[in-house]
């Protein structure tokens, strides 16, 4: 019996040793993939799977983060590579922060004025600041049953106050101005907070719509009747014009090839790292996700970082 337990022990540490490793070491930057091409026409695929945030790639077993830091990168890699002829987004995202769609959304245009084709493929779920970024490309495809649109803007806060009161807390605040703990969990939002916090949606709000209307060539009249926060499959976002094909990856890859005047069978490489530890977590994900496409609409709306928090929805 000590026997067994020992072995089984060993094989437990062997096998939690082998995942640190993955996940210390086994991190590629994509760049074994430059300078070891055959052809001149390449099609670089990234990934963008999770809620998009601004900074670094993260993933939990509950959850992951695509971080514009590594997504800004491997748009300016794809830029750079005169090999590259044309990109393709492959969208798997509910959306996340306003600025980190922005950020990744303003390294495809500016991919796309150094002359190279961009093309977004949709697959789960691509909404609302996934959606931001899809529309500033060249062209998108969708699968008929993708989840789309969602276009607009919401910030949450919590009242806790009562929950506080029962529990015989109290908070005592320092503050450098009136509004310095506006969205605090501990007390009622203002009448003033509550127009300062619309604002600032508003804001959010109009540029949602203006660049929807510019990457779209859609009047922006007709973008505030599909921008009020609902979703849609792809078939349906197809017949309002907010994407441009239905098909799948390999669809998304062949139209790619034909904008960039690619002859024959293109040469694909992936421009994303290699995250082995994480693609295990983003794996089991992916296995609810795949049951109910919408939960990960659902994760955007119920996850809180801080007492208020603004994202694209």
């Amino acid at each position: 019996m000590l026997k067994r337990k020992v072995v089984a022990g060993l094989i437990i540490g062997i096998a939690l040793l082998s995942i640190m490793a993955a996940a210390l070491y086994g991190k590629g930057d994509g760049k074994d993939y430059y300078g070891k091409r055959g052809s001149d026409g390449v099609i670089g695929v990234i990934q963008i799977n999770g809620t998009i945030v601004s900074g670094v790639d993260s993933s939990s077993l509950f959850s992951a983060a695509a971080g514009s830091d590594v997504i800004m990168e491997q748009l300016r890699r794809a830029a750079d590579d005169p090999a590259i002829k044309a990109v393709v987004l492959r969208l798997n995202t509910p959306g996340g922060t306003t600025g980190g769609s922005q950020e990744i959304a303003l390294e495809v245009d500016r991919l796309r004025k150094a002359g190279k084709k961009v093309v977004a493929s949709m697959g789960d779920v691509a909404a609302s600041g996934g959606y931001w970024i899809a529309c500033r490309c060249d062209k998108i495809v969708a699968n008929p049953g993708t989840i789309t649109g969602s276009i607009g803007v919401i910030m949450e806060t919590q009242n806790l106050q009562g929950l506080y009161e029962k529990l015989g807390m109290d908070s005592v605040v320092f503050k450098s101005g009136p509004h310095k703990d506006m969205g605090s969990s501990s007390r009622v939002v203002t009448e003033q907070e509550q127009q300062i916090f619309q604002s600032m949606v508003d804001d959010m709000y109009k540029q949602f719509v203006a660049t929807v209307s510019e990457g779209r060539g859609i009047d922006q009249a007709q973008v505030r009747e599909l921008a009020d926060g609902r979703i849609f499959t792809g078939s349906q976002a197809l017949d309002n014009g907010l994407v441009d094909d239905l098909g799948n990856y390999y669809d998304a890859l062949d139209m790619a090839a034909d904008l960039a005047g690619i002859k024959g069978e293109p040469e694909v490489i992936s421009l994303s790292p290699d995250y082995p530890w994480w693609g295990m977590l983003s794996g089991m994900q992916s296995e609810s996700s795949s049951i109910y496409p919408w939960a990960l609409l659902l994760f955007d709306k119920l996850q809180t970082g801080q007492a208020q928090s603004m994202r694209l929805k």
